[in-house]
């Protein structure tokens, strides 16, 4: 089975959201499913005495129901501010990093086998891996440090599904640039788009639809409405972030939560049709 990676055309787009809906969805199917983002920008930690890692991995790993290891998200980025981040590898703090050395020395050398050791671990051992992108895969200033996006798909054989946030507005605009700046040889990565947060008739969006398809020669496969969900933050660029105590207690509630969003979620995509594509 073919691993699965969700990018996006901008942060915030819902791709964390949508890979912990999937991972539910399928782990409902029966298959043995576990999240994996090679590289996350967060202080939104779960802290374990033995390692920590991202709390986006950790909510999607509930979805998933497979325990939490550090190979779901090698390498988590913790920003203090002035270009520099406090870099953890396998989930142990490794040391306070600028950006400068983070991308010139490290991505393309440590950074790069780090993710991909832990990927190839998660393929060995699970039927379907769901991959998470960070920010979009188009920023053309930074792609050749980016490992978090088409680089680890391609190593992971993955196909790609782009998801855009259409209540911002200008997704269609986005999608199309998002194409046209993403390498050549990865635009034949992405099978199939996602419009997220909609609110309104969705004939009305129908025409675009198909408008899209002829540009790019990619499918819409779904739309997902606007959904009240109380799920811990998982990005640090808005709010700060808060203490969970992860009791049995909190995490029924989240695992309540993500069944309620996994419901929602797979009557609004094609979900036989990204079986399929996996397969």
């Amino acid at each position: 089975m073919k691993s699965l990676m969700i990018q996006g055309t901008s942060s915030g787009s819902g791709k964390t959201t949508l890979v912990a809906a999937l991972c539910r969805i399928f782990s409902d199917k029966g298959y043995s499913v576990a999240p994996f983002k090679s590289q996350n920008m967060s202080n939104f930690a779960y802290i374990t005495p033995d390692f920590e890692i991202s709390r986006a991995q950790a909510i999607q790993a509930f979805g998933a129901r497979c325990n939490i290891t550090p190979d779901l998200n090698p390498i988590l980025l913790k920003p203090v501010g002035n270009y520099s981040s406090i870099v953890y590898l396998n989930g142990k703090r490794f040391k306070k990093m600028h950006a400068k050395e983070y991308y010139e020395k490290f991505v393309n050398n440590e950074g790069i086998k780090l993710a991909s050791k832990s990927l190839k671990t998660l393929q060995k051992n699970f039927d379907l891996v769901i991959m998470e992108g960070a920010g979009s895969p188009a920023e053309i200033n930074l792609q050749k440090y980016d490992i978090a996006n088409m680089k680890i798909a391609k190593k992971a054989n993955a196909d790609v599904l782009l998801i855009t946030d259409i209540d911002k507005g200008g997704s269609f605009a986005s999608i199309v640039g998002t194409m046209a700046l993403i390498e050549k040889n990865y635009q034949k990565l992405v099978k199939g788009f996602i419009f997220n947060k909609f609110r309104g008739d969705i004939n009305v969006l129908k025409p675009g639809f198909q408008k899209l398809k002829n540009i790019t020669k990619i499918p819409v496969m779904g739309t997902i409405p606007l959904i009240s969900l109380n799920l811990p933050e998982e990005d640090s660029l808005n709010v700060k972030p808060k203490d969970i105590a992860w009791t049995k207690k909190n995490i029924l509630k989240i695992d309540d939560e993500l069944d309620k969003l996994s419901k929602i979620v797979k009557l609004n995509i094609d979900i036989n049709s990204i079986e399929k594509m996996i397969q």
